[in-house]
């Protein structure tokens, strides 16, 4: 799309240019339902001819379309390809913040929810209890797998395929010096998680950080999130951690079963 703007700019900058006016075109068809070239062109201060070869780019990958009355445009059906990617996990922070408010208020410490994202957790929706200390958001925030509690429940489902590629990917960096760093007393660890049904931490990620994490299932039983409690180690302690488990747990399973989990 470089070639979309007639700035004399290098390529470089006219690329960043293009990719944000074309943006700037969707948000507008958002808004209005359609639009001609004209009043795209006015609304992103260009010239009708740059204006209309974006569109024209648009159309050539679905994401906008002609619409009934000739020279005028609306979002195309590529818009939901895009957003079927999300969906799901859109999903899970809508069918979980009700249950990770009321966990954040029993427990007293931050909730998260975290998904796999190559090979990291990454947090989508977090709450912090009462009793929180930290005001740290997690939010958009990726994580390693290795050194997290959310990491090791997703990292503990995984196909041994994916796992293998996933931490080798992650070259299992020593962030503290409890960190786990070897792959076979990983696997042990995560081993221990599979059969305890949750995963715990104890200042692997940060120095005075504990955490307990749990599955969420889909409706087929796959693991697409973890539902994780973090808190300061002095008052978090691991005899906590193994005590607020059982809650943890039917909070998960309560946000699967809003995701359509039978199990």
């Amino acid at each position: 799309m470089s070639n979309y703007t007639g700035e004399p700019a290098g390529p470089a900058v006219n690329g960043v240019q293009s990719v944000d006016r074309a943006i700037s075109v969707m948000e507008i068809l958002a808004q209005r339902g359609e639009a001609g070239v004209s009043e795209v062109a006015a609304e992103i201060d260009v010239h009708k001819s740059t204006a209309f070869r974006l569109l024209v780019a648009l159309e050539t990958r679905g994401l906008v379309e002609q619409a009934g009355e000739r020279g005028r445009y609306r979002l195309g059906f590529g818009i939901v390809r895009l957003a079927g990617a999300v969906t799901g996990r859109l999903d899970i922070t809508q069918q979980g913040r009700p249950v990770c408010e009321r966990l954040a208020e029993e427990i007293g410490e931050t909730v998260n929810i975290a998904v796999l994202q190559e090979h990291y957790a990454v947090n989508l929706y977090q709450v912090r209890g009462p009793g929180a200390v930290a005001s740290h958001n997690w939010v958009g925030q990726l994580t390693p797998l290795h050194a997290t509690s959310s990491g090791k429940i997703l990292l503990a489902h995984l196909p041994p395929k994916q796992r293998t590629t996933a931490l080798a990917a992650s070259a299992m960096q020593k962030l503290t010096p409890h960190t786990i760093t070897t792959k076979t007393a990983l696997e042990k660890n995560l081993t221990q998680a599979r059969t305890r049904g949750y995963a715990i931490t104890l200042e692997e990620f940060e120095l005075g950080l504990h955490a307990i994490a749990a599955p969420i299932h889909n409706r087929d039983g796959d693991v697409i999130a973890a539902l994780s409690a973090s808190g300061p180690a002095y008052r978090f302690t691991e005899h906590r951690l193994h005590e607020i488990a059982p809650t943890l747990l039917k909070g998960a399973q309560e946000i699967s079963h809003r995701m359509g989990h039978l199990g």
